[in-house]
């Protein structure tokens, strides 16, 4: 398939790594630093110029492709693009886009802009922190299998009761898959006599139950089910779109925003929610309005700087879970470390919404993580997959290492997979992955 990339930023580079051993994948920037980056970091054909002209598109092969991305920063120009390919050619067209409401414009119109599909930014980061919000310490998390498997990852401190066990000791769940340790830069498979460490990262896969009781065991922060109040900083669309979400759950939510006109407009149409006009980097008002008393904050500023100190804030005055948004990604780690307890980055969660449409047919889903160290991915078994009617422990011994069968559902239920269990046609079947073998693995299974 040839794909076209328009836009070299994070998401279209974290694209096109997906795609470029199995697709001939163009790359179109207007910046010649990124041209040449990704010219050597990738194997792919990159071209200088304006995704939005015919002749940069027709250099870059048009009338061969199969799909166009256009994944700028800029929605008007994702847009059209999308249009512009629609008038040359007939390619499958993907379009990111921040503003929600050019996606609900884009929903309620078939065909809306030359666009055959569209990935909303704000809405799936709010979606991010509220799905992660769910799990007390999560640092990511994921569902599959229609909500039958979920997927999450876990920061293991010092304190946590399960640092120093094994991992066959730390496994007292009915349904729960240790798919992985990342520690520092290696990704460990574990078995039962691997002993889970301080500050390693445990990854696992099963029922929401399993996992939720995990979480309970992992960390003492509260899940949504303990939390009393929320409170969300910053009225732009990620922090309206996040404060309408956990407003539709029932939470008790109050929204900080600085701009008067901007809090009128979302008192307007928030009516669930309080908010509240003032500057949230003030410690006083935090004080005075009893933050200290609220169970999580999101930071959801148009500033990843002021996210970090509105979340270091809150920590100070006692808040006990900070979520924020860090537009940057190389500020994820960092700002995790001095402070933050988890930051989304929205860019990598588009890329991973993409990227659901531009793997193999019989991926269902996919969650990077760890800035794409490791996947999990869901696919469907048919008879071309080397699980297909057979034990795990046999096919396991055909697949290459970091690979790790999570979970199985059939027919609506859920699966813990053994080393005899026999996988079926039809199953879905959750897989975490090295990125390392991620072709090989998607080849076989």
């Amino acid at each position: 398939m040839r794909v076209i990339v328009v836009g070299a930023g994070q998401v279209g580079s974290n694209i096109a790594a997906s795609l470029d051993d199995d697709h001939h994948v163009v790359v179109v920037d207007t910046d010649p630093d990124r041209v040449e980056s990704i010219t050597y970091s990738h194997d792919v054909l990159a071209v200088q110029g304006d995704g939005t002209a015919l002749e940069t598109l027709e250099e870059a092969g048009i009338e061969n492709a199969d799909m166009v991305i256009a994944s700028t920063d800029i929605d008007e120009t994702n847009i059209v693009i999308c249009g512009a390919t629609k008038a040359v050619g007939d390619p499958f067209t993907i379009a990111r886009v921040k503003q929600t409401n050019l996606l609900r414009t884009w929903e309620q119109s078939a065909g809306a802009f030359g666009v055959d599909f569209m990935v909303g930014t704000n809405l799936q980061t709010a979606e991010t922190i509220v799905r992660i919000a769910s799990l007390p310490g999560a640092h990511d998390a994921e569902t599959f299998a229609d909500g039958l498997v979920r997927m999450a990852e876990f920061e293991v401190l010092a304190d946590s009761p399960i640092a120093g066990e094994t991992v066959s000791a730390a496994d007292r769940y009915e349904s729960l898959t240790f798919a992985a340790l990342l520690r520092g830069n290696d990704i460990v498979v574990p078995a039962g006599d691997t002993v889970i460490r301080a500050d390693d990262a445990v990854v696992v896969i099963g029922s929401a139950e399993s996992v939720r009781s995990f979480a309970d065991t992992v960390t003492p922060e509260p899940s949504l089910e303990d939390v009393d109040e929320i409170v969300i900083v910053g009225g732009g669309d990620i922090g309206y779109q996040t404060a309408r979400l956990f407003d539709a759950e029932g939470f008790d939510t109050r929204l900080i925003e600085q701009d008067p006109g901007r809090a009128r407009e979302l008192a307007e149409n928030l009516p669930g929610t309080l908010v509240l006009q003032s500057d949230a980097t003030d410690i006083d008002f935090l004080v005075r309005e009893h933050v200290d008393e609220s169970d999580l904050v999101v930071a959801a500023l148009e500033s990843d700087e002021r996210n970090l100190l509105v979340s270091l804030l809150a920590r100070r005055i006692g808040v006990e879970r900070t979520i924020g948004v860090v537009e940057a990604s190389e500020y994820v780690d960092l700002f995790e470390t001095v402070g933050l307890d988890v930051g989304v980055n929205p860019r990598l969660v588009t890329a991973e919404e993409i990227t659901r449409f531009t793997r193999a047919r019989r991926t269902e889903n996919v969650a990077m993580l760890e800035s794409d160290r490791a996947e999990v991915l869901e696919i469907e078994v048919d008879s071309d997959s080397i699980l297909f009617e057979t034990r795990i422990e046999e096919a396991m011994a055909d697949l290459p290492d970091r690979i790790v069968i999570g979970a199985i559902t059939r027919d609506g239920e859920l699966i813990t997979p053994r080393g005899e269990t026999v996988v079926e046609a039809g199953d879905h079947v959750v897989v975490f992955v090295d990125t390392e073998v991620i072709d090989e693995a998607a080849a076989a299974l």
